[in-house]
């Protein structure tokens, strides 16, 4: 029999799940496309912006990943349109012909048409957004240093985070636990009182997703570690160093964090009416696009209702990503024999966030556990959602650092100043 070839655009949780899985069958021959060269875990990013962790902890080139694969190849290029009736998608490294093909693409940063926003804010979705934080943060401290009118000095020192779902809490946590230790050692000349880290969102509460247990220890938490938590604060705003919200209030800084929201990635090619809310491809319960037999869409990018305990959609989750792409993986074969494949269902393991150090909430399946506990359980479920061995003790290594010297010796400005996208 001949191998069929199936096509993985995108390398996240729900592309690299399918192809590790699918690579076991050797009727098959699979190709996985993607913009960047290597994988990276996103609910680690926060750390690599605020300097606690290198990219490589999180990041693993897939080619080295493949090596011992020898049904499985890397295709290094970004998308750029499928044509259906051809069975083809083109990227700018060339075209590439399919038996199967799926899409794994994921979200991108949702400014909400918000111009000034998009221009000025610091996002936080890629390994460059995260080293881009880093660095300007960084800078920012080093300018406040020398500056002495102390008007311009609050604004350099001011941290607004928009958006206190999962990646906005973490963030400001972590950025504030910096603040009170380890800023305080490496910039003796600042003052405590001259930093402020606020938290905003258009939602009147934290972790929206989460228990209202876990929102309410959350919020105190948050405000614990002298964040202002701004609720019902829907960002209108950004330019000449003032975030405006809708109700008329302004916060003056040069640091507005985007985690506030996002949007599946365009996928030219495929007819309007297969994309649904917030531009999510609509699904079958096998993850078949509406219309389509031969082409697929996992994860983040896709958006199915057959679910009977989510018929409104499933959550842009890790796990539910990883599932469908395992998933998926189970099923192709069973179509080549001709058998009928297994509907998808989500098994919700469970949601958590952390804080900061020794601070966490963690929601699972009819137990809910906070502080030391629910910080434990995070490091545990992250450290073994590595995709590599190298990357969990590497990061092992970094997390105990910090944990015991309340410390660590990442915090490099390693570029020039980028500039302002066009």
């Amino acid at each position: 029999m001949d191998q069929k070839q199936v096509v993985i655009v995108g390398g996240g949780f729900a592309g690299i799940n399918l192809a590790q899985k699918l690579s076991r069958n050797k009727a098959f021959r699979i190709v996985l496309v993607d913009k960047n060269n290597y994988n990276f875990f996103p609910p680690l990013l926060y750390q690599v912006a605020t300097g606690f962790l290198e990219a490589s902890n999180i990041s693993y080139p897939f080619r080295k990943f493949f090596q011992e694969k020898d049904n499985l190849r890397f295709s290094f290029g970004a998308f750029r349109e499928v044509f259906p009736e051809e069975k083809r998608i083109s990227t700018d490294s060339g075209d590439i012909h399919y038996d199967y093909l799926v899409f794994a693409t994921g979200t991108e940063t949702n400014y909400f048409g918000m111009e000034n926003v998009r221009q000025n804010a610091v996002p936080m979705k890629t390994v460059q957004d995260a080293l881009a934080l880093r660095n300007h943060v960084l800078r920012l401290k080093e300018e406040a240093v020398k500056e002495r009118d102390l008007a311009t000095r609050k604004r350099l020192l001011s941290i607004v985070v928009a958006g206190a779902g999962p990646t906005g809490v973490e963030v400001s946590g972590m950025l504030a636990e910096m603040h009170r230790g380890i800023f305080k050692k490496d910039y003796p000349e600042l003052k405590r009182e001259e930093v402020q880290i606020y938290l905003v969102d258009a939602l009147p509460v934290v972790l929206n997703p989460m228990s209202k247990k876990s929102q309410e220890e959350t919020l105190a938490e948050l405000r614990g570690l002298g964040i202002e938590v701004l609720l019902d604060h829907a960002v209108k705003d950004y330019q000449h160093g003032v975030v405006t919200f809708a109700n008329g209030k302004t916060i003056e800084t040069e640091t507005l964090i985007w985690t506030s929201g996002v949007t599946a990635t365009a996928l030219p090619g495929l007819p309007a009416d297969v994309l649904g809310k917030g531009k999510r491809v609509l699904v079958d319960a096998y993850n078949r696009v509406k219309g389509f037999s031969d082409i697929f869409a996992i994860g983040d990018i896709c958006y199915m209702d057959a679910d009977e305990n989510f018929p409104n959609g499933h959550p842009q989750l890790a796990q539910v990503a990883i599932q469908q792409g395992r998933n998926l993986a189970h099923n192709l074969p069973i179509w080549l024999e001709g058998r009928s494949p297994r509907p998808f269902r989500y098994v919700d393991k469970g949601t958590m966030a952390i804080i900061g150090i020794n601070k966490a909430v963690a929601d699972l399946p009819r137990l809910h556990f906070k502080g030391f506990i629910a910080f434990f359980l995070w490091l545990v479920v992250h450290l073994f959602s590595l995709i590599r061995y190298r990357n969990q003790v590497k990061t092992l290594y970094n997390w105990m650092v910090a944990f015991f010297t309340r410390d660590q010796s990442l915090r490099f400005i390693m570029d020039a100043k980028p500039e302002k996208p066009a």
